[in-house]
């Protein structure tokens, strides 16, 4: 028998606090990127390592935040910790390759496609291996059709957000990258959750007892969410980061015209030479 699943417990605040963190994650993950490719090539990993640990904290932030909505009504819901957070694991790791191919060969096509597959891949991991943690009397199930379309949309999304960390300049259209990214990632989560339906092991009743998925998940999130708070602050502190290059490093130096002949003196001599000696004034000759 199948259960009757709800994915929005609470309304419209789950999902609007999703987008807000995916929103985030993907923010400080495309300036840290972009702030890679103006730095000397010993900060460059630094930068990378930042950016996309951003990212992925920020998708498995939203991930979790979307599914303290989620619930069965007739089977009470729990969490594996280690699964849950080899969910994380995964995320960071597999964005950062994806970054790092885009950090250190630009935005070629061949390294636009290959970042963004892995680091699409890696969404699309993340989120049903963070699904698979999920304790409860039954089992999952998944429509393929749909499946395949979240995992093109996670691919897609994350290709384009790569190209905008190493294409798109100024604090405005980085903005706007950022709204993108986090309602493709949204999208794509959403998109996975209707592939699914849960069939239970057992009668079918009501739920009682147990607690709730936001209590469960709230102590979980603690970290991840404090990483994104720290990178924050991080990236609000470099001038680079938050308003490009300076203008001075924009326009090319001024040069200084240098004049074309040295300008030319009247000589002593021939100063003497117009005047006449005055009277009980020494001659030019005897100087």
């Amino acid at each position: 028998m199948h259960g009757t699943v709800d994915g929005f417990s609470y309304g419209l605040v789950t999902p609007v606090a999703a987008f807000i963190m995916a929103c985030l994650g993907g923010a400080l993950g495309l300036r840290c990127t972009a702030r890679s490719l103006r730095t000397e090539r010993s900060f460059k990993a630094a930068w990378l390592a930042l950016g996309a640990t951003s990212i992925g904290s920020g998708i498995w932030t939203m991930h979790f935040i979307a599914m303290m909505g989620f619930s069965v009504h007739e089977a009470p819901l729990g969490y594996d910790r280690g699964i849950t957070f080899a969910s994380l694991a995964v995320a960071i790791v597999m964005v950062g390759i994806g970054i790092f191919i885009v950090g250190y060969r630009g935005a070629t096509p061949m390294a636009l496609v290959t970042g963004g597959t892995i680091t699409g891949l890696g969404v699309a991991t993340m989120h049903y291996l963070g699904m698979a943690g999920i304790r409860m009397n039954g089992e999952f199930e998944y429509n393929t059709v749909v499946v395949s379309i979240s995992v093109v949309i996670a691919v897609v999304a994350a290709t384009a957000a790569l190209w905008a960390a190493v294409s798109v300049h100024g604090f405005l259209a980085s903005l706007l990258a950022s709204l993108v990214m986090g309602v493709a990632v949204s999208g794509m989560h959403y998109t996975g959750m209707a592939a699914l339906s849960v069939r239970l092991h057992g009668a079918s009743g009501v739920a009682a007892g147990g607690e709730t998925p936001a209590a469960l998940l709230a102590p979980m999130l603690i970290g991840p969410v404090a990483f994104l708070i720290i990178a924050g602050v991080v990236v609000m502190f470099d001038p680079l980061v938050v308003m490009g290059k300076p203008d001075w490093e924009k326009r090319p130096p001024r040069a200084i015209p240098l004049p074309r002949h040295r300008p030319s003196f009247p000589e002593r001599t021939s100063w003497a030479a117009s005047e006449p000696p005055r009277e009980g004034s020494a001659s030019p000759h005897d100087w």
